[in-house]
């Protein structure tokens, strides 16, 4: 009934009846059918009041809406809210009978890190022996079944609905990636989190948040909202680890590798075999690369500490695992031995935080040869930056396409090019075709070169103008590499 659904729901008006059945909720209007209740949520893009005639005309029973309509239809309620898109997280919630609350949602934010540990999470309690559930940039899984991802974190309707899905296969752990945009949105209001995680906040999304202070807000207000009975891991080392978590009634704990911390790691040795650590005074060896990975190991580890497991058990699995797909994947190819690595680094942080490990993990006079783009539509002012730091720290550097969408990809490069100085020109070579650009930088390694796909990381198309085409960096550079070889 709507009486039931609208529970928790902050209500101006009601015109109608309550004690209405609802079949399905809805935030498109092009979906309701009889029956259906439609939200209308205040968009970006669009604004959903737009559409109430038209989901009114496709037989839905109820409307909400933040500014009723001039015409109300007979036998059709409808419900004024003081904010739609907070009413959806609540009456998402209630219509799936409240999923998260029969089991343990932990969610990760940050810029960085936010796919590999939230995957490191499902991986690891699937090894130890729960029945999990992944919701992620990459993939969403309920247990063993894989779900295509289309957004870092689902609508609010979604989002219950494979909660739903995921508490009736038998889920008892969820891990799920909370993107900046998702918070802002209310895409996960309404959620009970038993746990949240903060990796770090850096140069992403102004194009949406505007400035740095409202997207580190938006991060912030999710720990903000987190009940007593949660736990709140956060990272010391970044410096705005300690902020995230001042307004929280959550458990506080950190993770650092270079202070005092509840969940410590030192790195002992890090080489392309792996990581040799230090994890509160226990030696351990892992699979994944790199400072970055340390961090997401640390993260991961303190979460699993938080949830009850035992130290021993979790460092045995955390040692045996791999990354997430488009996380520092890499391959060499067979005769000279160059190196390649695909990485979804699409932020001036994560781009220096890969070079950074590339670098270290260089043993001799190996040369990096990076391959990088900045995607249209989205915050612009990070362009140079990213054409800077690629410069700064390779060799050689190709700027390209990466997912125009409805930009010029010559305009995003030159856009790029405006962060490179005078010294650094001579380093970079602007080919727009990204295919293309890959097989310049195969072409251009000698023996043991190590060449950076940056960017796209796990995609597999390529957006331009609305269409997007199959496209994977790691399978091209395998090509390329298996050319090279014959």
């Amino acid at each position: 009934m709507l009486k039931d659904i609208l529970y928790k729901v902050s209500l101006r008006t009601v015109k109608g009846n309550t004690n209405t059945a609802i079949k399905d909720l809805q935030i498109d209007s092009r979906k309701v059918s009889q029956g259906s209740c439609f939200i209308a949520i205040r968009g970006t893009l669009s604004d959903g009041h737009q559409f109430i005639n038209t989901a009114v005309e496709n037989g839905a029973a109820a409307i909400v809406c933040e500014a009723l309509p001039a015409s109300l239809k007979d036998g059709v309620t409808y419900v004024e809210v003081e904010n739609s898109a907070v009413a959806a997280g609540f009456m998402s919630h209630n219509f799936y009978d409240e999923p998260s609350s029969k089991l343990k949602l932990v969610g990760v934010t940050g810029t960085n890190g936010k796919t590999t540990i939230a995957t490191l999470l499902w991986k690891l309690f699937t090894a130890l022996g729960y029945k999990c559930g992944l919701i992620s940039t990459i993939q969403n899984q309920v247990g063993d079944e894989v779900i295509s991802s289309t957004h870092t974190t689902p609508d609010v309707i979604s989002v219950n609905a494979l909660l739903k899905k995921m508490v009736d296969a038998g889920c008892t752990m969820v891990f799920m990636e909370c993107s900046s945009h998702a918070i802002h949105q209310h895409r996960i209001t309404g959620l009970q989190f038993s746990g949240a995680l903060f990796s770090n906040i850096t140069h992403d999304h102004l194009d949406y948040h505007k400035t740095f202070d409202e997207y580190i807000r938006v991060k912030k207000s999710w720990f903000d909202a987190l009940p007593a009975t949660a736990f709140a891991i956060s990272n010391a080392d970044d410096k705005r680890g300690a902020v995230m978590l001042q307004n929280t009634a959550a458990k506080k704990y950190f993770y650092s590798l270079k202070t005092m911390a509840d969940f410590k790691g030192k790195i002992l040795e890090n080489s392309l075999v792996g990581l040799h650590m230090l994890v509160n005074d226990s030696e351990v060896y892992f699979r994944l690369i790199g400072e970055f990975n340390a961090y997401n190991l640390l993260a991961v580890y303190g979460a699993a500490i938080c949830m009850g497991e035992e130290k021993g058990n979790v460092l045995q699995v955390l040692s045996s695992l791999d990354g997430a797909e488009g996380r520092f994947d890499y391959m060499v190819s067979a005769n000279d031995r160059i190196i390649g690595i695909v990485d979804y680094a699409h932020t001036p942080d994560a781009l220096l935080n890969v070079l950074a490990t590339i670098k270290k993990l260089r043993q001799g006079n190996e040369h990096i040869i990076t391959v990088v783009g900045c995607g249209g539509d989205r915050d612009k002012t990070k362009r140079p930056i990213m054409a800077a730091a690629a410069c700064e720290h390779s060799d050689r550097v190709i700027f390209t396409a990466d997912n125009p969408r409805s930009e010029d990809p010559l305009e995003i490069l030159k856009e790029m090019e405006e962060g490179v100085n005078v010294v650094a020109r001579k380093k970079y070579i602007t080919i727009a075709d990204r295919r293309e650009a890959i097989k310049t930088a195969v072409s251009l390694a000698v023996k043991e070169d190590i060449i950076l796909v940056a960017g796209k990381g796990h995609e597999k198309y390529q957006e331009i103008k609305g269409v997007k085409y199959d496209f994977d960096d790691k399978k091209i550079l395998n090509e390329m590499f298996e050319l090279l070889d014959k």
